[in-house]
């Protein structure tokens, strides 16, 4: 008969351990161990052990877990649980920074090592891929080809009022460059009211001299603005203008007569000047300056005006499902692009959409279980959520993408935000019901709407609707908890 013998087993284990005063949580590590002994070391109850388990699985299945994922690689985590509550954690995520690896779909790009994030999204385009080797050749590192003559006239000029506004154009390239593609009659028309008022800058460096350096300047700041958002939106309009691929044609004819112009302007200013009896005080120069400028900027405006897109931004998708859904019609492209205005701001177009809202916002901090799994039955086929917001007075709608999400996904839920502003019922309490019955509307008169973009002449291939970078939720943890798979 063998002796008795005992077989101890270790593994690491984590246990996850709630803070009260930080509302986050954070794992610890604990020794787990097997213990296997003969039968005569009285083991644990078979029934009790199941009793045990039982329980465990009936906690685990009345839990559900939402992901938000952030840019910056944090991850907030929405733990539903039928008997405490809606529990948020929000920590961060290393091994995931970028939205593409939770698609099998989209390949993962790296960022090279030798830039942060946040200077690689200033730098970079979305989803722009570089290597180490090719950003220290871009800044010229490796290479002997400057002189020091070439880095001292470069320093002069840095420290000069020049370098003031390539600081200007450095800010709105960097900041501002995912905005041209969406709007650019509105950036081109915002360029030349900026440019226009550098320019006065220029005009007061007469009026005060000893302050020449700070006026001149300051205007070369707001004109060297104004091109940092002249060019990007010009290259849109130029690349609109070469439907036979010849984009270099098309701005260097656009080059002609651009320097046409200036020409023109330069003999009738020098001509002005030198004719004799004129009132030359500088009263009567800005005078005749403005009336110039003000007639310039008329023109610009005209020409905005004709140009016909057929692709759909977020302004004209407003018009065009406001038409669909009051009228049943869809306008093409002409009568669209005539009733765009290309000066208003988004934020006080009604009914007023906000994207990228993170879901503890558009639950408005109530925290509820039930709330939160109502919205997720409404769009649980859906690649965004969209909720109302309780605190307005005017109808506003919160509107949060998940992971996977696409232009079609953003002009799907401005179809159902403009038929919730029609249909809206003010003092029904059931708002998930209205959600839910927009959402049915959307599902059944969508493809139709779909349809008469294409036989009205619009780009139905490609939209101009980016969905905000910022906050992603990934709902695979919802999905498997509520299957009992946590």
């Amino acid at each position: 008969m063998g002796m008795p013998f005992a077989l101890r087993l270790s593994f690491p284990a984590f246990a996850f351990e709630s803070s009260t005063t930080s509302g986050r949580w954070r794992a610890r590590r604990f020794p787990f161990r097997f213990l296997s002994s003969p039968l005569q070391s009285n083991p644990q109850d078979p029934a009790e052990e199941e009793e045990n388990f039982g329980k465990e699985s009936v906690r685990r299945r009345k839990q559900s877990i939402l992901v938000e994922r952030y840019s910056n690689g944090a991850i907030k985590r929405y733990i539903l649980d039928d008997e405490v509550g809606v529990r948020i954690s929000l920590t961060e995520d290393v091994a995931n920074n970028n939205f593409g690896a939770l698609d099998s779909s989209v390949p993962e790009t790296k960022r090279p090592s030798v830039l942060p994030q946040f200077v690689a999204d200033f730098v970079l385009p979305a989803g722009f891929p570089a290597t180490s080797n090719e950003i220290l050749q871009g800044v010229g590192v490796g290479y002997s080809t400057g002189t020091a003559a070439a880095a001292t006239a470069a320093a002069i000029r840095w420290v000069s009022k020049d370098g003031i506004g390539a600081l200007g154009r450095l800010f709105i390239g960097g900041r501002f460059g995912n905005l041209f593609d969406d709007d650019p009659k509105q950036w081109r028309m915002y360029a030349d009211f900026i440019g226009s008022a550098g320019s006065i800058f220029d005009l007061t460096t007469q009026l005060y001299p000893a302050y020449f350096l700070p006026l001149a300047s300051l205007g070369n700041l707001t004109k060297a603005v104004a091109r940092g958002l002249k060019d990007p939106s010009s290259r849109v309009i130029q690349n609109h203008f070469a439907a036979s691929g010849n984009l270099g044609e098309v701005a260097a004819k656009e080059e002609v007569w651009e320097v046409g112009a200036q020409l023109l302007g330069l003999a009738v200013g020098i001509l002005i000047l030198d004719t004799p009896g004129l009132v030359k005080t500088f009263p009567a120069l800005t005078l005749t300056w403005t009336s110039m400028r003000l007639l310039h900027l008329w023109f610009r405006y005209q020409s905005l005006l004709v140009l016909r897109f057929d692709t759909i931004n977020l302004k004209r998708a407003r018009l065009l499902v406001k038409s669909h859904i009051e009228r049943s019609h869809v306008p093409g492209c002409a009568d669209c692009n005539k009733e765009e205005n290309i000066l208003l701001w988004e934020t006080f177009t009604k009914p007023r959409i906000t994207f990228g809202v993170p879901l503890e916002e558009m639950i408005s901090g109530k925290k509820s279980i039930s709330e939160v799994k109502a919205l997720m039955r409404v769009y649980e086929k859906e690649q965004y959520l969209l909720m109302v917001n309780w605190q307005t007075k005017d109808l506003e709608v919160f509107v949060s993408f998940k992971v996977g999400a696409t232009s079609m996904s953003v002009l799907r839920s401005v179809w159902q935000t403009y038929w919730l502003h029609v249909n809206w019922e003010q003092h029904s309490l059931d708002v998930f019901y209205q959600l839910a019955k927009s959402h049915k509307e959307m599902e059944t008169n969508f493809d139709n709407f779909l349809e008469q973009l294409g036989q009205a002449g619009w780009d139905t291939n490609q939209f101009n609707l980016k969905v905000p970078g910022g906050i992603l939720i990934d709902e695979s943890g919802f999905i498997q908890s509520s299957q009992g798979q946590v």
